[in-house]
């Protein structure tokens, strides 16, 4: 379990980053700022669902410790072990249910989803990474869920980001984006098997959520 205070997540005020619209993919764009306005709605449902499932850094199949710290809401969990990955409805550290996906994080997937022109969107997982500086995620697709119909929505907070994205092969080139404090990324359709990941993150400290960055992950998966 990580051991940084929930409690101290959430601090001073945000940086503003202009709002606007970025298309990444034939698919895909980065709505920068999208998740600004949502700020006093979300941060207090994250901190209530960290409460209850703290982040732990899992184990993968191949026994390497993930360096990018994980937790969960909703009706599934994504959750990795020696045995391997895989969605749960349990959280495995607690062997409880996965806290409930709050309503204003479950809106603003929503919303945003239809922005980028998939209606419909009903997420029932929410997977929540913390990065601290040097923490990264290989590239990878997102292939666990039942349904590739419906769109990922991924949430930036915290310190900055490069998102690389790239195409099906994991031998493709991917092209690098910056992400920001409350940028919001949706990737589907053609695009929804594109792999994909976040280069080391620097050193920073964020004047509302410290020295990280937190990212919020919506998908249909069962």
């Amino acid at each position: 379990m990580d051991t940084h205070s929930t409690a101290d997540l959430f601090n001073d005020d945000a940086l503003q980053q202009p709002a606007g619209r970025e298309q990444i993919g034939e698919q895909s764009y980065v709505f920068r700022g999208y998740a600004l306005p949502w700020l006093e709605r979300l941060l207090p449902e994250l901190r209530a669902v960290l409460t209850q499932s703290p982040f732990r850094h899992m184990v993968t199949p191949g026994g390497f410790t993930m360096s990018a710290a994980l937790s969960s809401c909703g009706e599934l969990g994504w959750t990795t072990s020696r045995q391997g990955y895989r969605y749960s409805p349990i959280d495995p550290e607690r062997q409880l249910p996965w806290p409930k996906l709050p309503d204003g994080l479950r809106e603003l997937a929503i919303t945003a989803a239809a922005a980028a022109g998939f209606d419909g969107f009903a997420p029932d997982a929410c997977l929540i990474n913390r990065y601290v500086p040097g923490a990264r995620m290989s590239l990878h697709q997102d292939k666990n869920e039942r349904d590739f119909s419906a769109p990922v929505v991924s949430v930036s907070l915290g310190l900055p980001a490069v998102f690389l994205f790239g195409g099906h092969q994991r031998s493709d080139k991917p092209r690098k984006i910056s992400l920001f404090h409350g940028d919001v990324a949706v990737w589907g359709g053609v695009d929804r098997l594109r792999f994909h990941g976040v280069l080391p993150i620097k050193e920073g400290v964020h004047p509302r959520m410290g020295p990280q960055r937190i990212n919020l992950t919506f998908r249909a998966a069962g």
